[in-house]
């Protein structure tokens, strides 16, 4: 986009977010591309901005988490931080985040992800509320909007401080999306996307009804309040606005006509509880009150006796806190979880929340809370304080389920409060998928909610047919590029189906513009404007490639069937374990034993453990390993004088046979054809038994090709038969073809090469004569599911390369049929 369009022509402040002053540019924004990162970049083409999360709002995880990566690029600002950053020299900048399963996965970052502006004011410090999300600009629902809400607003468009909220589009109306019913922000927040509660549009928003704000303290509304550091938005530590600073009050007299006094300023019902002794933590800033003295009928905090502003004889051990809770007994909700169903078990109680202690938990137990918390299906206990120890007390032991209860309080119990239990003992649940379903596309049967409208045309039913999606004011198609099963497990779960979803075609071209380009869903979804994507009008799908769906998908008796090394393939059985761990081996065991389990590598027999690996390789069957066929160059395939170390065991085997791509030639150069299968013995018809330390990766589906990007990609290479240094692994981005290109020229392409990271480099270990054990070495990427695919065999024919070189790793999707065909007609 040229810089002279609108886009720059917003004033920037203090790179967190655009300010319109008038309509005037709303029309040109809304309709152009979706913003990316044009600032921060260094001379050498380095991003050393501060952005920390991925373009679909992700936190990005700190870059010392992956000190192979970290020393794959040295000197490229990675570290002890999670900023975004370029350093293989991508043209955006990227980063690792933990998606919904636990799973590690990288994503470009957008630099106004959750960006903000003001539309339609008289001045830059007013106007309606507009959101960044996933590639368009969208208006926020006045319903639940709150003068904390406000103040974020402006505290992130560096307006200052205090905002005052303004419903019924006070500023004229849109004409585009309508993104959030609520944010729900605590008023401490800086930026919209730190409100931990907020919600998207699910319908009875309309235009009309869009929030305003002015950046300036309300009128004859009392000091500005907020309420810091409570699980809930109406508890928290309170800090009071005075002279330009917040500021908190000491817990001197402070009682619950206080309290109440504080929930009634901030427009919170419930029962009003004062809290002392920093029960929601100690303030950093300034103590601005002591001694108040409320009579619990004041509108107003300021209207309360209270000694002199900043006048005390308190430190933040002090802090005066308040919840306003709209509970009941027997409430219960989940603490410290990644996800809204999970957690810490708590339950509310003569107005305070705590713990209950694990003591006779069960399975029946954990099915009574979910049930209560509106959750069917799965229903998991989780233990080994994997939520975290509870602060409060422990509220209730010896809790006695049947299993039919619809709540916890119909359960026998022991008396409130009384426990001869720990915080360790801290029972948790897991209310959704576990890590068993999240591996099918089943889509859990939950209320469907509604983003931007979604429809199905063309198809032979209601549940299946092109997808077509409402915005601007217009029905649009979706490109399929990129589009997979995930995406359609979101579209069907949006529209109320509950089934098997695939992602389908065939249903035509659509009659209007292409809406969505590139969308990626993790499947996790409600609806697919969680989802993000490239946005709009893309030059590269003029309706001929529009996607559909499927949805209650019957599959074909034949799809569900799968050979027995396919059931458990790409799982690594066991957790890693730490250097503590000690064995009679000199710690050998431990660290083969933590490395990936299909990891096999091949040695001359006559050398064994004294010579050097002659390559890697990578299990993908109890029977076969998939290497390099340049591994095979020197000494021929005559496998008796080969042996095969294999996985994390001490397993080493000579192989029955070595079969070489046909049409692989030994002076092609790196990439083509170079594979090479090794058949493993099978003394009584059977080859290995896979145990917590061997394992197979999977190989890559046929039609994977019009998939996702694979999110999470480790090379992993043979250094040494035993050792600390024994298998070397390190992330490596997949890097587009040019960068190949450039650099082997008509030594690649496309077709049968894939153009990655470097694998990491041995030279350190084996002088110049190192590099041979990386040939055939896997490249493993994760997929939604947590398994690990084989999609890549490091290439032979070349040495060592620096981290940041371009590598070649021979593509093994394009070779699935050569790979069955050998492994079915030779075993």
């Amino acid at each position: 986009m040229d810089p002279s369009t609108s886009i720059f022509k917003l004033r920037k402040l203090g790179g967190r977010g655009e300010v319109i002053a008038d309509d005037s540019y709303l029309n040109e924004v809304q309709n152009a591309a979706p913003l990316s990162c044009s600032e921060g970049f260094t001379e050498l083409g380095f991003y050393n901005g501060s952005v920390s999360q991925t373009d679909s709002g992700s936190p990005c995880l700190r870059w010392a988490e992956f000190p192979d990566y970290v020393l794959q690029y040295p000197g490229r600002g990675l570290g002890e931080h999670s900023y975004c950053r370029n350093p293989d020299r991508e043209s955006n900048p990227w980063c690792f985040f933990r998606q919904t399963s636990g799973a590690i996965g990288w994503a470009y970052c957008d630099c106004h992800q959750g960006a903000a502006r003001l539309v339609g004011g008289t001045s830059s410090g007013s106007g309606r509320v507009e959101v960044y999300l996933n590639g368009q600009w969208g208006a926020v629902c006045d319903s639940h909007w709150t003068d904390r809400d406000a103040s974020v607003i402006c505290r992130q468009l560096g307006l200052g401080e205090i905002g005052t909220a303004l419903q019924q589009s006070r500023f004229g109306s849109g004409s585009g999306l309508l993104h959030y019913e609520r944010l729900s922000c605590r008023g401490d927040e800086s930026s919209v996307s730190q409100c931990q509660s907020r919600t998207f549009v699910t319908g009875d928003c309309s235009h009309g009804n869009e929030a305003g704000v002015v950046c300036a303290p309300p009128e004859g509304s009392g000091l500005p309040l907020r309420l810091v550091g409570g699980e809930e938005y109406f508890e928290g530590r309170v800090e009071v606005f005075h002279s330009g600073r917040w500021g908190s009050v000491c817990d001197d007299q402070w009682d619950d006509r206080d309290a109440e006094v504080i929930c009634r300023q901030l427009g919170f019902g419930g029962v009003a509880k004062a809290w002392s002794w920093a029960h929601f933590g100690q303030s950093s800033g300034p103590i601005l009150l002591d001694a108040v003295r409320c009579t619990g009928n004041e509108v107003f905090l300021d209207q309360c006796l209270h000694g002199d502003w900043e006048q005390h004889n308190c430190d933040h051990m002090e802090d005066a806190g308040v919840s306003c809770s709209p509970y009941t007994d027997g409430v219960v909700r989940l603490v410290g979880g990644d996800s809204p169903w999970e957690g810490r078990v708590e339950v509310f109680h003569s107005g305070d929340w705590g713990t209950v202690c694990d003591d006779h938990w069960t399975q029946q137990h954990t099915q009574v809370v979910c049930r209560q918390l509106g959750y069917r299906g799965h229903a998991e206990v989780v233990t080994d304080r994997t939520f975290g120890e509870g602060s409060g007390i422990v509220l209730l032991d010896d809790v006695r389920c049947e299993g039919t209860e619809s709540s916890l309080l119909d359960c026998r119990h022991g008396t409130w409060g009384h426990s001869d239990c720990s915080h360790g003992e801290d029972v948790g649940v897991r209310c959704r998928a576990g890590a068993k379903e999240e591996e099918t596309n089943e889509v859990p049967a939950v209320a469907p909610a509604t983003g931007p409208l979604l429809r199905l045309v063309g198809g032979g039913s209601h549940n299946e047919g092109r997808v077509e999606v409402y915005l601007h004011g217009d029905w649009g198609s979706i490109c399929d590029s990129g589009w997979n099963d995930l995406n359609a497990a979101v579209v069907c779960r949006q529209l109320g189906h509950s089934g098997h979803a695939v992602a389908a075609g065939g249903f035509g071209r659509g009659k209007g513009p292409v809406h969505l380009d590139q969308v990626r869903c993790t499947g996790k979804e409600d609806f697919l404007g969680e989802c993000p994507s490239l946005g709009r009008g893309r030059d590269g799908c003029r309706w001929r490639q529009d996607a559909g769906v499927s949805c209650d998908h019957a599959p074909r008796a034949t799809e569900g069937k799968a050979r027995p090394s396919e059931l458990t393939c790409g799982v690594r059985k066991i957790v890693e374990e730490g250097n503590e761990r000690k064995s009679g081996g000199g710690g050998r065991e431990n660290v083969l034993r933590t490395s990936w389990p299909w990891q096999v590598s091949v040695w001359l027999g006559s050398e064994g453990k004294d010579g050097h690996p002659i390559c890697s390789g990578t299990l993908i069957s109890p029977c076969w390993a998939l290497a390099s066929a340049h591994c095979f160059t020197r000494f021929g395939i005559g496998p008796s004088q080969y042996v095969v170390r294999v996985g994390g065991s001490d397993r080493i085997l000579t192989p029955e046979r070595v079969v070489v791509h046909r049409k692989f030639r030994a002076d092609q150069g790196p990439g083509g054809h170079d594979l090479a299968l090794l058949r493993l013995p099978s003394p009584k018809d059977h080859c290995l038994t896979f145990d917590p330390h061997t394992n197979a990766a999977c190989l890559p589906t046929p039609d994977a090709a019009g998939g996702k990007t694979p999110l999470s990609c480790i090379a992993a290479v043979t250094a040494g038969w035993d050792g600390p240094d024994a298998v070397l692994q390190s992330w490596v981005p997949l890097l587009t073809s040019w960068q190949c290109k450039k650099r082997y020229g008509d030594g690649y392409s496309s077709h049968g090469t894939l153009c990655a990271g470097s694998p990491p480099d041995t030279r350190r270990l084996h002088g110049n004569n190192g590099c041979q054990g990386n040939w055939g070495g896997g490249l493993v990427c994760q997929g939604e599911g947590g398994r690990w695919v084989l999609t890549g065999i490091v290439s032979g024919g070349y040495g060592c390369s620096d981290p940041s070189t371009p590598a070649l790793y021979t593509r093994v999707r394009r070779f699935r049929g050569w790979i069955e065909e050998v492994t079915h007609t030779q075993s």
